[in-house]
């Protein structure tokens, strides 16, 4: 098994390290702006009738949908960052997935400018000025609740290990994050080839925040096999709650999803406090 930990690190590393990069990091992101430069081009070209009729078939002709593209870009790398958080602890994870719940609450807003008028006008469309106000206030507060998260969070369990063991259980969860990038990947080419050819591609992110409550089942699963104890494992089933929870937010109507997604954020807020307050080791 030692063979099989260190080949998973000698593989998840080297990519890591590559995605951090900071050159990586500025590559992708003037990728990001002349993406969406090209994009606010073509469909200029196409609302003036310039673009081939085969071709402008599938591109849009509102420049809102510029932004849609945009924020759909930035989520992706965000998820890709998630993957490389996992074997981190759980409690790290959870909290990209927060970041992420919250850009998909602000991508909301802005793909709701898509049934809005060019140049923006709000008349008659008072309920798309509602989703948008929900969405971005939701993102706001999950977006503050995250900066209270992330002060309160600390290494407990995971800092009482050492040397083999704490190899072992790292490696596990890097082989977790290796599975989930081939899922990630995969899932993305499948629903790409969906859109190439016509089909009716699926919801890439609900999908695989499905996907990611079996994950963090799995590392509940993995965690408990170095860290037995009940608070141990009470806190990482709890945080895979907050998850579900998540999961549930994405997929619910307007208003409710708002309401879902924050109450997710407080609930692991609570569990934290709580384990941080009651259950750390060296508390009394």
């Amino acid at each position: 098994m030692e063979k099989i930990f260190t080949v998973t690190t000698n593989i998840f590393d080297p990519l890591h390290n590559f995605w951090e990069n900071h050159a990586t990091q500025r590559i992708v992101a003037g990728l990001l702006v002349l993406i969406f430069l090209l994009s606010l081009g073509l469909i200029e070209l196409n609302r003036q009738g310039l673009l081939p009729p085969s071709f402008a078939a599938s591109i849009p002709l509102t420049h809102y949908m510029a932004i849609n593209l945009a924020f759909t870009l930035v989520l992706i790398l965000e998820v890709i960052s998630l993957i490389f958080t996992l074997p981190c602890s759980i409690s790290k994870a959870l909290g990209k997935q927060f970041e992420i719940l919250a850009l998909i609450f602000l991508r909301s807003s802005f793909k709701e400018l898509t049934l809005l008028p060019e140049p923006i006008a709000i008349a008659g469309h008072i309920d798309v000025l509602w989703r948008i106000l929900s969405d971005g206030v939701g993102a706001i507060v999950i977006f503050a609740l995250l900066g209270v998260y992330a002060k309160m969070l600390r290494k407990t369990e995971e800092k009482q290990m050492s040397g083999v063991t704490l190899f072992s259980f790292v490696a596990a969860k890097k082989m977790v994050a290796l599975l989930m990038l081939a899922v990630f990947f995969g899932m993305g080419a499948y629903n790409g080839m969906l859109l190439l050819t016509g089909v009716h591609s699926f919801d890439f992110f609900h999908h695989f925040y499905t996907v990611l409550i079996f994950c963090d089942i799995l590392l509940v699963l993995i965690s408990q096999c170095f860290q037995p104890g009940f608070r141990a494992v009470f806190r990482n089933s709890g945080y895979a709650l907050a998850t579900l929870l998540i999961r549930l937010a994405l997929t619910a109507p307007p208003f409710y999803n708002v309401l879902i997604g924050v109450i997710s954020a407080m609930l692991a807020l609570m569990l934290t406090l709580v384990y941080d307050r009651f259950y750390t080791v060296g508390r009394q």
